[in-house]
């Protein structure tokens, strides 16, 4: 099985501080995620963009997030517009040599 990247992207409408806030009640819930390995946070508080880089086990456990509830939950905040959801393979040979932490899983 191959690892995956998710990319998240939104727009938000609510400050920024109160939007880091929100995320401080789902963060422990994100990292208890099935199959995944890491969450990079990303936020652009002058373009007002935000979202998130996920590297997860495999397509199975990145199918299962999206399709769970807190996916539903950033789908259904009033402050969030145009997200967006797109998924990677990892070339493995090139990420190796610039130190990405993607190692195969044994």
């Amino acid at each position: 099985m191959s690892v995956r990247v998710l990319q998240i992207n939104f727009k938000f409408s609510a400050p920024g501080e109160d939007l880091k806030k929100t995320f401080t009640h789902v963060v422990d819930e994100i990292a208890a995620v099935s199959g995944l390995r890491w969450k990079i946070w990303i936020m652009n508080e002058q373009t007002q963009e935000a979202g998130g880089l996920y590297l997860f086990d495999n397509q199975e456990s990145v199918a299962a997030y999206l399709e769970g509830p807190l996916i539903a939950g950033l789908k259904d905040n009033p402050a969030l517009s145009e997200i967006s959801f797109k998924q990677f393979n990892v070339v493995k040979h090139l990420t190796a040599i610039t130190r990405g932490p993607v190692k195969s899983a044994a």
